[in-house]
């Protein structure tokens, strides 16, 4: 199944009936390659990425609960590159170029906005620390812009400058940092897996492993 605008907009005039379910409801097998378990945000994209990139796809992905239903539905919804400690910011600078054509590689609206994000400074230590990590983002291949208070202002004339509870010195840009909807991006990844012929099998709880 394929999504696009003209699909979304019949769909919802003629009363949502022609969706079919996103993916199989599958019955256990007696044995798989690989067995994941937790149908969250790593799980599901680590049974997608299986399947896609390495052909792996007799691999079951086992959630007590529902797929979605745990940590990444509750999850901050934003998305950013601008970490500094070594390990971190390469590990997320890579992740970035991932959400950037994750919409269209799983076909599926994670509702991923790239609205920019903008760190806050409120003294001299903090700007020069956010200077440093700037530096070092770009430095990556990542982007940043140092903003002093004006330009804070500029992108965010909203901000109450004159009662704040820490003064605002300024910020750190980051332009492709944003939002997308986490739960999205699991049933994203459920659906791709499923459609590869991973079994996704819901209100299967874990409680022991045995090893021979």
């Amino acid at each position: 199944m394929r999504f696009s605008g003209l699909r979304v907009l019949r769909e919802g005039l003629t009363g949502n009936k022609g969706w079919s379910p996103h993916w199989r409801d599958a019955d256990p097998k007696a044995e798989y390659d690989a067995i994941i378990i937790g149908g969250g945000g790593h799980g599901l994209s680590t049974a997608y990425y299986l399947a896609k990139e390495h052909g792996l796809t007799n691999v079951a992905v086992l959630e007590k609960g529902y797929l979605g239903g745990g940590n990444v539905g509750r999850n901050t919804t934003i998305v950013r590159a601008n970490y500094f400690l070594p390990g971190n910011s390469e590990f997320y600078s890579h992740s970035l170029k991932l959400w950037e054509g994750l919409e269209q590689d799983l076909n599926y609206n994670v509702m991923h906005s790239q609205r920019g994000l903008i760190n806050l400074f409120h003294s001299d230590g903090q700007r020069d620390a956010f200077a440093r990590r700037g530096n070092a983002m770009i430095n990556q291949g990542d982007d940043a812009v140092l903003l002093d208070r004006a330009g804070v202002r500029k992108h965010l004339p909203y901000l109450d400058f004159d009662n704040a509870r820490f003064p605002i010195y300024g910020g750190l840009l980051h332009p492709r940092g944003g939002t997308a909807r986490h739960d999205a991006v699991a049933w994203g990844y459920a659906r791709g897996a499923s459609e590869r012929g991973v079994d996704l099998i819901q209100q299967c709880e874990v409680t022991g492993i045995d090893i021979e």
